[in-house]
């Protein structure tokens, strides 16, 4: 028997003369349509309830694929169990989110940026027998081709998710499973389409700008940014593409570190330019 249970942070709500509503992790109210269903069946049955008619299964399976419903597991069955994340970049994010990622049941290494460009040219390094994820976490701009080498690694078939901070905010970004999906490369250069300070822009991730007199983000901003990178990597541990909003492999995540808002704007990959035509070449 499968288990389905309410996700975190949704509840059902029930209206009286109206039936059944979802009420979302956003806040938002769904009506429910549940057709030849008695509402109250599918409220037991996301209670933990047994499975039921096939008209209720389809119900619930609904539900799993808007991100409402989750299975439920096993106490041993971890949401990370046989994968192996890879972690690396600056205190406190990397550091937490290795503590989290192995709390989920992952097997967690400390690689440095030379054993990612290994991996991303040759594979090696790569746990046996494991579906892998790097996740490279900075409190600071990215610096010029930093990222380049990483870029590669969802060809190889390795999963790829990073973070960085620039002044009071803090950017999540997409997770990428395989070749084709959002890459940093591809983040730069939409958000340099999309600013009007385009130059500035490029200026400061370039390294001309002021040293900080302070860091910002205090110890609850950067266990907001570890949970977000670690709901990211039960999604693809899952092989879920949504979780309730934008696709997880098209979202950029913004955080404000003064008061832990977090905002998101969907990116896609950039297509690759073709090559202008030779002289005398046919048009």
């Amino acid at each position: 028997m499968t288990l389905s249970r309410i996700a975190p942070g949704v509840e059902l709500v029930t209206v009286p003369g109206q039936g059944l509503a979802v009420r979302t992790q956003d806040g938002e109210f769904l009506r429910v349509d549940t057709g030849q269903v008695a509402p109250e069946e599918l409220v037991s049955r996301l209670e933990g309830g047994r499975e039921g008619s096939p008209e209720l299964e389809r119900l619930v399976a609904a539900f799993e694929d808007a991100g409402y419903a989750e299975r439920a597991m096993a106490p041993a069955a971890l949401p990370l169990a046989g994968r192996a994340v890879l972690v690396l970049g600056d205190k406190p994010l990397a550091d937490g989110l290795a503590r989290r990622a192995a709390e989920e049941g992952a097997d967690v290494t400390r690689p440095g940026p030379e054993g990612i460009a290994a991996m991303a040219e040759a594979r090696t390094g790569l746990p046996d027998g494991k579906p892998a994820v790097v996740v490279w976490c900075l409190d600071s701009p990215v610096p010029e081709s930093l990222w380049d080498a990483a870029d590669r690694l969802p060809a190889q078939g390795v999963g790829w998710l990073r973070c960085h901070r620039e002044g009071c905010q803090a950017w999540v970004e997409p997770l990428a499973a395989e070749a084709g999906d959002v890459s940093a490369a591809d983040v730069r250069l939409r958000r340099l389409a999309a600013s009007p300070a385009h130059r500035e822009l490029a200026a400061y991730w370039a390294g001309h700008r002021t040293p900080e007199v302070r860091a910002p983000g205090t110890e609850a901003s950067a266990a907001l940014i570890v949970e977000l990178l670690t709901a990211d990597l039960i999604s693809w541990a899952a092989g879920r593409h949504t979780t309730g909003g934008l696709p997880v492999r098209r979202r950029l995540r913004r955080v404000d570190l003064r008061d832990l808002t977090v905002s998101e704007h969907p990116v896609l990959p950039v297509p690759a330019v073709a090559p202008l035509p030779g002289r005398g070449a046919p048009r």
